[in-house]
């Protein structure tokens, strides 16, 4: 997958359009859809995004993300997309009407086989564009739209919203149910205080990405990809309150079956369930004790 930052002329491309944070199940068919349109028809395939999310630009605060921008890249290029356009979501941007949006950006650059969004797809300023302009278009530009109809699980519609709140609760289970794979937190094993070996239980830490959504201070099931081996393990996130008091968060992962020195490593750590919030033990027997009967749990 080639990755461009600026706007260039790339024509006759079956396009899908979105920030497309989390890439869950509804962003999946979305760009699925311009995939397969382009494999059915001897085209290439583009997704059209953004390098921040527009409430960045409008509200000057970003919401906490589910992917970082590096893995979003990554799952979608693993959906078997030709290029992606990262744009900057500028005041040039923002301002101009659906229509010239469309126009002036779309259509004079990409001359699109195919666009493909979301049901709830907007674009233009104040959102004046949406899937009613992007079907009535169709004719006059000469691009086949496909409006994807919401994704859904149990009647609820999956959303990047609904997935940040899952989280946030701790509902692991039905935030990866959405998402159509495992929450995942990658990056290189550093350094901690080293106080896991002196207990028995040696851990491997990550610095938590300051902007992705935090998760509820607790113990949680995982399992742990190192080198393409993937083991069982068991993560703290929190800020252990038995054996400190600086009120710092870490994500410490106790590896199973594994005692290999892994410092400034890759690691990805992939979350399966909450086992329970994090709580502070009277001893570092007590924390002893209750983390081998969260191994046994897993």
């Amino acid at each position: 997958m080639q990755i461009f930052t600026e706007l260039n002329k790339n024509p006759n491309l079956s396009l899908a359009l979105g920030y497309f944070d989390g890439v869950h199940k509804g962003h999946q068919a979305v760009i699925k859809s311009a995939v397969d349109f382009a494999s059915q028809n001897g085209n290439k395939s583009a997704v059209i995004t953004f390098k921040d999310h527009p409430c960045c630009f409008f509200r000057g605060v970003c919401p906490k993300y589910i992917l970082t921008r590096e893995d979003r890249i990554k799952h979608i290029e693993a959906l078997g997309v030709d290029y992606i356009y990262i744009l900057d979501f500028n005041s040039k941007l923002c301002m101009l009407s659906a229509e010239d949006y469309l126009k002036n950006v779309l259509i004079d650059n990409f001359s699109p086989k195919s666009i493909s969004t979301g049901f709830n797809h907007y674009f233009g300023a104040k959102k004046s564009g949406g899937v009613d302009l992007l079907t009535e278009k169709q004719v006059e530009y000469g691009y086949k739209y496909f409006e994807i109809p919401p994704q859904k699980i149990l009647n609820n519609t999956i959303s990047s919203t609904a997935i940040r709140n899952a989280l946030a609760k701790g509902d692991i289970q039905n935030a990866n149910e959405m998402l159509g794979y495992n929450f995942t937190i990658s990056g290189k094993v550093v350094k901690g205080q080293q106080l896991g070996r002196k207990i028995g239980f040696r851990t491997a830490n990550l610095l938590y990405p300051p902007e992705l959504i935090d998760l509820p201070f607790g113990v949680y099931s995982v399992l742990v990809d190192y080198m393409g081996i993937q083991y069982k393990g068991i993560t703290n996130f929190g800020i252990r309150p038995t054996v400190s008091d600086s009120h710092r968060c870490s994500l410490e992962t106790h590896i199973l079956d594994f005692n290999k020195d892994i410092y400034g490593e890759e690691i990805s750590v992939s979350f399966l369930k909450m086992i329970r919030a994090e709580r502070k033990f009277n001893s570092l027997e007590d924390l002893k004790a209750q983390i081998s009967i969260d191994i046994q749990s897993v």
